[in-house]
């Protein structure tokens, strides 16, 4: 059976990235996204519900981010779950889930769209366009509807 692990969050950071280097010299980000949903309660009250998510981005992209992006940014992250495990200094297993970016894609370009940043005053700093799509896979590589989908017939 095909499985499926895509994940699409629009939220905004709640702190500043956090950008460090692996032994290797790799650059990785961490990020924290808050993403709010609206729904209605069964009485019709209007609610709201925040999910706080981890995020992981490397290389080129983990440097744009901690170069652009600050505390309340508003950015959009496409990438997978993934589970990382560990063990702690006293011997217990600990785990999470969160998700490694394959894009982040910052929103607060142009007026009225969360230019504050963090409430550190004035308009939060724009990426430039050439920055904006780093690390995104080339569309061509991506079969069109019906062609080289493989054996599996998806029932949906």
């Amino acid at each position: 059976m095909a499985s499926l692990n895509r994940v699409f969050l629009i939220g905004n950071l709640t702190k500043d990235p956090t950008l460090r280097y692996t032994p290797g010299g790799a650059a990785v980000a961490d990020l924290r996204l808050a993403v709010t949903s609206s729904f209605a309660s069964k009485t019709g009250e209007r609610k709201e519900e925040t999910c706080y998510v981890d995020v992981v981005a490397w290389g080129r992209q983990a440097e744009t981010a901690s170069e652009y992006l600050k505390k309340g940014s508003p950015i959009f992250v496409e990438g997978r779950l993934q589970l990382d495990t560990w063990e702690t200094a006293e011997g217990e297993k600990r785990s999470r889930h969160r998700v490694r970016a394959a894009i982040v894609q910052f929103l607060g370009r142009g007026e009225g769209r969360g230019g504050a940043a963090g409430g550190k005053g004035g308009r939060a700093q724009e990426m430039p366009d050439e920055v904006l799509d780093v690390d995104r896979p080339p569309v061509d590589d991506v079969p069109a509807a019906g062609e080289g989908a493989g054996d599996v017939d998806v029932p949906f």
